[in-house]
């Protein structure tokens, strides 16, 4: 679990050290030259002026407006401190606009406003709709919030949104309709008990109306009891809508067979006995904070069929607004929808639902130190960082906005605009985004002979999904059956074949023994062989029953390639094979080779290397501009080290005249153009775009400067990439995670076409 403990002066030094505060504004344009000023100001800047004033639309073409946001508070209900004022609450807005940029890449301006007058801040963001595409109100105490949003959704032109009421509406809806699912009950038949009469209060058992709980199965609350039916004191127009004909009088009376409880309210007001008093498979969502209605440890003791969702980090099922107004502003503003509308609203819980039930990325399960997150009573609600919620909510939001009209830049084209997304927030992606795609252009048939393993089983399900290709899964039918079904994957459409059962055996025994027999292997050890999926996988691949094998997630990658290169001969004109990395940086793409193979190659090594590599940048389509590397740059050190990749360089200059291609030289000379242009101006290099592929003239350091890089320097390292190859043989490094699986997946069909 999740420590918790956040001290004062870590805070306090975490808000305050070097530029204060949490958030700056930078030029997305550069600025460094007069015509750069000139342009960015006068008078450049007349020309999208008069185009604005012509088409106010083109608004969202020249300026930021378009993803631009304000948090707008008066810091009345600061979430755990009250009414705290508008000054005092400017780190929450300044902490809510990162949260916007992290997760959705929305830019934010924090608009604090010293004043308790609700018409006060109506007008003023009346008078600031020309500055943004959005306005999310933040922290501003109840009924007045309810007065305010109304009157701006109805008045404005750009969407308004209250993420106190609505935030924590949808995800606690979001998990309500999954909670629902396992207890096995029917939204429309369950009794709902609401804690608190607020902003969120009131809020959830709105839309959960609108998800389908029937008005009159909801029960609020406030501190002074129930909210029934001819009850005068406290009350306001928002309560008076939930006003119940009910005998209960207390929330203890309330709870009594309740099927769910919503508390966004105090702590410590529910006992174990009112949690007992419920139906079977309760649904408790305890959301104050930071100590819910009635703590997680009470909670599991009082009841062990409980399903349980708090506001906190540190046990299961968090309700984290930060689930939800990050990507529903992300959509609605790339439809520049007029408003977010309850459609959009439902959209986006039914999104969040939808996700919680497919299969979690290891990199999520890692981030939150769990080896496993499934679907189930302790997870019913993806979690904040996994970076799927981006690509499942924004899209929903952006489709229910041109469903109900209100967008006015309707997207048609919703793949595209997804893979927009993927590019926006995890440029590398994009790149890996195009070699699948060009995998589904021409799927080919990939055998997994490690095919009862779960993140193969995992991977397997993903490559069907995307329509990469068939796998094979090589194994024991009913063990993998049964996995699959454990992970709730069908794998409809995968091919599963029992090694000890395999139809062509002997015709494959034939094949291999004839392939070994001049290397001390008899036909009874060839039968014996072929029962180790190691063989099997590489001869299916060979005999042509598979076009590609991915394989090595549970071993060390010696012991996989050497019974594929055993079988698989090596290219026409190619003595080995090699390893290479894609390495995938924020501004570029770069190949590392080689990484995985050859421990100190030859000067003939390092030309089979370079055209081999060169080879495979060509087919991910991209344009080869090689580096061969060195601690030399172009004869500055005489050494035998050095010279063997002098004389590659050489050799290959004269055998491919029309590669891109010069060396030797260092690291930093090969990826600083800069460096190169000054002191090297003669380098064939010059004048083009950034180096994309690093030929490394030892193995150690190949192997330790793409591990570096991934470690340290941020990169996303895709590989290892096995070329020289007759047939397409990829090897996996151990303990490769389900994506890389499906990223190595996709290169060896596009390899196989």
């Amino acid at each position: 679990m999740e420590s918790k403990i956040i001290r004062r002066q870590e805070a306090l030094e975490y808000h305050s050290i070097g530029r204060k505060g949490k958030i700056e504004v930078t030029s997305t344009k550069p600025c460094k030259t007069q015509r750069d000023l000139s342009m960015a100001y006068t008078p450049g800047v007349a020309e999208p002026c008069l185009e604005i004033a012509k088409d106010p639309q083109k608004a969202f073409e020249y300026t930021a407006k378009g993803n631009l946001v304000a948090v707008v508070s008066n810091g009345s209900a600061v979430l755990g401190l009250g009414n705290i004022g508008a000054l005092a609450g400017k780190p929450v807005m300044e902490g809510k606009g990162v949260l916007f940029k992290r997760f959705a890449d929305v830019d934010v301006f924090d608009i604090e406003l010293n004043t308790k007058d609700p018409d006060d801040i109506i007008k003023a963001c009346k008078l600031l709709e020309p500055t943004f595409g959005g306005i999310n109100l933040e922290d501003i105490k109840a009924p007045e919030c309810f007065y305010i949003e109304e009157k701006l959704i109805a008045e404005l032109s750009i969407p308004v949104f209250h993420d106190d009421q609505h935030g924590t509406a949808i995800i606690s809806g979001a998990g309500l309709l999954n909670a629902l699912k396992i207890a096995n009950k029917k939204i429309e038949d369950v009794k709902v008990v609401c804690n608190g009469a607020g902003a969120a209060g009131i809020a959830c058992a709105t839309f959960y109306v609108s998800l389908g709980v029937r008005m009159e199965n909801v029960i609020l609350c406030d501190s002074k009891g129930v909210v029934y039916e001819g009850r005068t004191a406290g009350m306001n127009p928002y309560k008076a809508r939930f006003a119940a004909e009910t005998d209960a009088r207390t929330l203890a009376d309330a709870m009594k067979g309740a099927d769910v409880f919503l508390g966004v309210s105090v702590k410590d007001c529910v006992t174990k006995d009112m949690l007992r008093s419920m139906a079977d498979n309760p649904v408790v969502f305890a959301m104050a904070n930071p100590d819910p209605e009635i703590s997680y440890p009470d909670a599991i003791e009082a009841r062990d069929d409980v399903i349980m969702a708090t506001g906190r980090s540190d046990y299961p099922n968090q309700v984290n607004n930060v689930l939800g107004f990050p990507f529903i502003f992300r959509g609605a503003l790339d439809v520049q929808a007029s408003k977010i509308n309850e459609e959009m609203k439902r959209a986006a819980a039914f999104a969040l639902a939808e996700l919680a039930l497919e299969d979690v990325p290891d990199s999520v399960c890692r981030a939150y130190g769990v080896e496993k997150l499934k679907f189930g009573r302790e997870y019913i609600i993806p979690k904040p960082f996994d970076p799927r919620v981006l690509l499942k909510e924004a899209p929903a939001v952006a489709r229910a906005a041109v469903e109900t009209g209100v967008a006015r830049k309707p997207i048609t084209d919703w793949d595209a605009y997804t893979e927009e997304l993927e590019r926006k927030l995890f440029p590398g992606r994009e790149v890996v985004r195009r070699i699948i795609n060009k995998a589904k252009a021409k799927p080919k048939r990939i055998v997994f002979p490690e095919g009862g393993n779960e993140k193969i089983i995992r991977a397997a399900q993903i490559i069907i999904d995307e329509e990469i290709g068939t796998p094979i899964l090589l194994g024991n039918p009913e063990l993998i059956k049964t996995r699959s079904k454990n992970l709730a994957l069908d794998l409809k459409g995968a091919e599963v074949i029992d090694p000890e059962t395999f139809p062509k055996r002997e015709e494959y025994v034939e094949a291999f023994w004839k392939i070994r027999q001049r290397k001390g292997i008899s036909r009874r050890d060839a039968r014996n062989l072929l029962l180790q999926r190691n063989y099997l996988g590489p001869m299916m691949v060979q005999m042509g029953d598979a076009d590609a094998l991915v394989a090595g997630v549970a071993q060390h990658y010696p012991d996989t390639l050497r019974p594929a290169l055993q079988i698989v001969k090596t290219r026409e004109g190619i003595r080995k094979v090699c390893g290479i990395y894609m390495m995938i940086f924020k501004d570029r793409v770069i190949f590392f080779a080689d990484t995985t193979v050859n421990i100190d190659p030859t000067t003939e090594d390092l030309i089979e290397i370079t055209e081999c590599t060169a080879e495979l940048v060509k087919s991910l389509d991209f344009e080869p501009r090689i580096a061969l590397l060195s601690f030399s740059n172009f004869g500055s050190v005489h050494h035998p080290q050095v010279s063997k990749v002098q004389e590659a360089v050489r050799m290959l200059k004269q055998r491919h005249p029309d590669l891109c291609i010069d060396g030797e030289m260092q690291a930093d000379t090969a990826v600083v153009s800069s460096l190169l242009h000054e002191r090297y101006p003669f380098s064939e290099l010059n004048n083009k775009e950034f180096v994309n592929v690093l030929i490394f003239p030892d193995l150690s350091s190949g192997n330790i400067a793409y591990k570096l890089l991934q470690r340290l320097g941020g990169a996303e390292a895709v590989g290892p990439i096995l070329v020289g190859t007759e047939k397409c043989i990829h090897v996996l490094q151990y303990g490769a995670e389900v994506s890389e699986i499906v990223d190595i997946a996709a290169i060896a069909v596009v390899d196989a076409q």
